[in-house]
């Protein structure tokens, strides 16, 4: 039997995990642990760094891991990079669960930029109202343009005050409608939107509100992965290990 460690923090790593819980495989769900309060999962659940690359491919041999799935964030390059590495350390075969980046669509406004400080050097100029849909990590490296109001919406209340002097916090968890991010985003009277290239379905919501809006979008692109299988619907992820488990069970490993 194949016994699998899937690397999550999605919701496509959630609908993954329930499939796999449903087919009877033995998997281990791992978080890196940033969000307080995650979903309730339907297999045993680990939170925390390996220690880089040879740290997971360390743990993948103790705990006799057969197959490694990557269904991290498409941001989570480290990540996903150290697993490409340890596969290879320890063997294991390696399979990634993606979504497809956004593409911009007729009516969409979108700037490209590189990374994070890319997008911070674009709000140079004046005081705007800004929608910061990036997730808590890397508000912080906006307080270089502290002349604009920035919303921010959090899946968990922050510990401390973002370091933005002029804000608008929401504590929300989604997914959320187009009508709401319309309806968000005039309530706080947003011109300009910076968001991350996530791709997928779920977060989708704010590009087509800013659409209707005609808001510009500040869009980071993803970073660089190292080469590897990629999938981007979880059933071919079972297929894939069916597969893989079979010329295991051949070879007689």
């Amino acid at each position: 039997m194949p016994k699998v460690l899937l690397l999550g923090g999605t919701t496509e790593a959630s609908a993954l995990a329930r499939l796999l819980a449903d087919a009877g495989v033995d998997t281990t769900l791992s978080y890196a642990g940033r969000t307080t309060s995650p979903r309730k999962q339907p297999v045993p659940v680990r939170v925390g760094g390996f220690g880089g690359a040879e740290g997971l491919a360390d743990w993948m041999r103790e705990n006799r891991v057969t197959h490694l799935i990557d269904a991290t964030h498409p941001f989570a390059a480290t990540m996903s990079a150290n697993a490409v590495t340890a596969a290879q350390l320890a063997g294991t075969p390696l399979i990634a669960l993606t979504r497809p980046a956004w593409e911009p669509q007729e009516g969409d406004r979108w700037r490209h930029v590189a990374d994070v400080a890319a997008a911070v050097s674009s709000l140079a100029g004046p005081a705007r109202r800004v929608m910061l849909a990036l997730g808590r990590m890397h508000v912080g490296a906006f307080a270089a343009q502290p002349q604009h109001h920035y919303l921010l919406r959090f899946v968990d209340a922050p510990e401390g005050p973002p370091p933005l002097p002029r804000r608008s916090l929401v504590v929300d968890r989604g997914p959320f409608t187009v009508d709401d991010d319309i309806g968000l985003m005039r309530e706080h009277a947003i011109e300009l939107v910076v968001c991350k290239n996530a791709g997928g379905t779920g977060a989708q919501a704010k590009l087509v509100a800013a659409r209707e809006l005609g808001l510009p979008v500040v869009m980071i692109d993803r970073p660089a992965i190292p080469a590897r299988r990629e999938v981007h619907d979880p059933l071919e992820v079972l297929h894939w290990l069916d597969h893989a488990a079979a010329s295991t069970a051949e070879r007689g490993v």
